[in-house]
Order: structure tokens, then sequence, then C-alpha cells
């Protein structure tokens, strides 16, 4: 154990059932070990390793540490986010000092479990108009991008509307086939949701329902996952 202002003793690593992308809440027991008091900026976080300890996801949310004068323990809930895909990692729990540096920097050491991650559970549901199906491999697709991690699933949208009815040009986005686009920046069409995630309802496109981009769920969208639309009677393409 090193000594100095900024350290602290770990209790034993908690137990945790860590799924794809999912958040769970775990008990964590410190002491504080140092010479100084830790006052507000003190901040229990965690990182995601592999078995050589090289980093997959560094500097996970962070949640306050009880404010503890030297020799003083308690236990704080920390929420973790399991990370993307399943598998074995290692999760390290750490502190840091916000604009200081990480105690582990500083010598104090991070409590270290191994775990494997197993895949995001739930049944997910989509809202798909009556003039929109699915193609054959969607349901399979869907699926598979929820069970790696992803709360939302989004994708392409194929146009069947013939010389008659031309795609819409506010479509141009979401045609089909490029795989997964990171950072996607257009708002997802009919996409697939997990239990318990609500999203922001907007503007539909070429009268297609159209939800932004979650900010606190992983979210994916796929070019090879494919909804197909027809023009209903009377629309006109935009």
């Amino acid at each position: 154990m090193s000594k100095g202002p900024l350290v602290v003793r770990w209790g034993a690593p908690p137990d945790a059932s860590p799924r794809a992308g999912a958040v769970e809440t775990v008990p964590v027991e410190l002491e504080n070990a140092g010479t100084i008091a830790w006052h507000e900026g003190i901040n229990v976080a965690y990182h995601w390793l592999d078995d050589r300890d090289n980093p997959i996801v560094w500097d996970g949310y962070r949640t306050p540490a009880p404010p503890l004068a030297p020799g003083e323990s308690g236990i704080v809930s920390v929420r973790v986010r399991a990370p993307i895909p399943p598998g074995p990692y290692r999760l390290a729990f750490d502190l840091v000092a916000e604009r200081r540096a990480w105690f582990s920097e500083l010598g104090s050491p991070t409590l270290t479990r191994d775990v494997v991650v197993a895949e995001r559970p739930g049944e997910p549901s989509a809202s798909l108009p009556p003039d929109v199906e699915p193609a054959a491999d969607w349901a399979e697709r869907v699926r598979a991008a929820h069970a790696e991690g992803y709360g939302v699933v989004a994708g392409a949208i194929e146009w069947s509307g013939g010389l008659l009815n031309p795609r819409p040009r506010a479509l141009s986005p979401y045609e089909p086939g490029p795989g997964r686009i990171p950072g996607f920046t257009a708002a997802l069409l009919c996409p697939s949701v997990l239990p318990g995630i609500e999203l922001e309802r907007l503007d539909d496109v070429a009268g297609l329902p159209a939800f932004a981009a979650p900010r606190e769920e992983p979210w994916i969208y796929d070019g090879r996952i494919v909804l197909r639309a027809r023009p209903r009677s009377g629309r006109r393409p935009v």
C-alpha cells in the first residue's frame, strides 16, 4: 500500500452480473487510507480492461465518494455500464481527484475483478406503420444487435414506390447497404427499442415515425437492417 495524501484501501471485490451495454449498481466498500480528508471532487469511477490490463473502455461513470476522514470507511453504490460486446473483461474500480489525478496514478491500487459480460436481455419492440414491413432478416439482425448491448437499433429504408412514386429526397440518408455508421446524424426511423427506454419523438420523415438518438443509451444505425416502405395512397414524395 502506497503512502501519501490520496490513497484508498478497498474492501472485497463486489459481485456483479454485467449485461452488455446495460447499467448495474454495485456496492463498493472503501477506506480513506491517505493523510487528507475526502471532500467534493473525489469520485469513484471504473475502467474495463482485457486480461492483460489493456484499456477497452476507460473512465466510466462517476459516483461521488463519501466525505471520509483518514481512517474512515464507507460503502458506495456505484453505477456501472457494461461494455459492448459481451465477453470476458476485467472490471477495475479507481478513484479520481477531478482535475488532479487518478489515485492509481499516484500508486494507490485499483479494485479489480474478472467478469464475463453476458448478452443484453429484453424483448424489443418497434412500432411499424401499416405501409412498412421488415425484410426477411430484419428481426434476426435487430435481435443480434440488441443482444450485443445496444438499447436502440435502427436501420435503412427500402422504397417500393416505383416510377410513379420515386424515393423521397428526405430518405437519402437511409439508403440500404453501408453497414454500421458510427455517429449517424439523421433521425432514427421506426427504431427497435428495449423495454424501459423512451425516445424523443421528432417530426415524421417522408411519413415515417422519426426519433432522436438517445443520449444515455448505446444505440446503433446499420444499413443492413432494412425496412421496406411503400407509398400510402395520396402521399406525395418530398
